[in-house]
């Protein structure tokens, strides 16, 4: 049998908002072999109608006999970490977790193939291809690693961590039994029941767009009342990220990957999260609570309630979308997933070797790959 033909082109992130594209970018986020809520269109489009009105923002598409294969938004950039380096980047933002990308199954290998032999025909000033937030372990992460290696393509892992997880097959009593002490157990315990002595105290859960908006609203709302909005880092705090928001999470109802859990007193929020559901994943997006209740521990006591996603048969893991070393979630969740950003050299000899030079200053050694 015959492999199928592959082609990888650069399009206009633009030209995918007709029906016709949306289909297949929609087909194969039901099917890759990982899963990136980030890059589906429902969550990715508002994002770049948001953040990137002009188009600097393009997708690199794989067909394969004119099946959407593999999908990734990239940008040229002239500056690395404030220094004015050119080079190649996938596309994520300050609100995207994961910069993954969309590959249907047995394709993991040709994607970057094909995706380096355009980068290198494409190089320009670029010095290199930045790989930002790869989730290792999948994959995906092992063809990239496989390939770079066979290529012998100069490469250095310049960004490692690792961030809580919900991976585990107990139920949601015994992962709370075994994640927190028992001292920690009981003050939970006094604090819902205190909690409970002030009012009508609920537990909101919906997995659809029932009353969407008026729940948008309301964690903005939420959000912005604490030190986020103090901080002016808050959803609300610009017009960007607010639409961001209300437009990605009607788009997670329509697509079926919308959760959101909200604790409430006498119909008021006190504490409310969003996860989007990507089987066999879901990814913790935000969180917010009601920092005048901060003795009643409301964020504590929401997650408390999110461990049902234990129950869930389509549900294997969870990735908290947390920074590393977070201080609530990285005591109550105990596992990891780790998440790596790359270089890759591109071009021809001369430009690889001047990568070389600049990976090994920034990682103090020679760039021999990534594993």
């Amino acid at each position: 049998m015959r492999a199928p033909a592959l082609r990888l082109y650069r399009a206009d992130w633009r030209q995918l908002e007709n029906p016709a594209e949306l289909v297949r970018w929609d087909a194969l986020s039901r099917y890759a072999v990982e899963p990136n809520p980030f890059f589906e269109s429902w969550y990715l489009l508002p994002s770049l109608r948001a953040l990137d009105p002009g188009g600097s923002v393009a997708m690199l598409l794989l067909e394969a006999e004119g099946q959407l294969a593999g999908l990734l938004p990239v940008q040229r950039a002239r500056d690395y970490y404030g220094h004015p380096i050119p080079h190649w980047r996938n596309w994520i933002h300050a609100n995207a977790f994961l910069g993954t990308p969309l590959v249907a199954p047995g394709f993991e290998r040709q994607f970057w193939q094909c995706l380096f032999h355009w980068a290198d025909e494409n190089a320009g000033t670029a010095l290199f291809f930045h790989m930002a937030q790869m989730a290792e372990k999948g994959p995906l992460h092992r063809a990239l690693v496989q390939y770079v290696d066979e290529a012998a393509r100069p490469a250095a892992t310049v960004l490692r961590e690792e961030r809580a997880a919900l991976i585990s097959d107990l139920s949601p009593e015994e992962y709370l039994e075994r994640s927190l002490s028992g001292k920690k157990r009981k003050e939970l315990r006094r604090q819902h029941r205190r909690l409970s002595e002030e009012g009508d105290l609920t537990v909101e859960r919906k997995t659809g767009g029932d009353a969407l908006a008026q729940w948008t609203a309301e964690f903005l709302d939420l959000e912005r009342s604490g030190w986020k909005g103090e901080a002016q880092s808050a959803l609300d705090c610009t017009d960007q990220t607010r639409a961001l928001f209300r437009n990605a999470l009607q788009g997670a109802a329509e697509h079926g990957r919308l959760e959101r859990i909200a604790i409430r007193l006498d119909g008021k929020p006190l504490a409310m999260l969003v996860n989007f559901l990507c089987p066999p994943g879901a990814f913790s997006y935000k969180t917010a609570f009601d920092e005048s209740f901060a003795r009643y521990s409301p964020g504590v006591l929401l997650q408390r309630e999110n461990l049902a996603l234990l129950t869930r048969s389509d549900i294997a893991w969870t990735d908290s979308c947390a920074a590393a070393d977070h201080p609530m979630i990285d005591h109550f969740w105990r596992e990891k997933r780790n998440v790596a950003s790359h270089n890759i050299g591109i071009g021809g000899s001369l430009r690889r070797m001047a990568f070389r030079v600049l990976a090994r200053i920034e990682t103090n050694t020679l760039p021999k790959g990534i594993a």
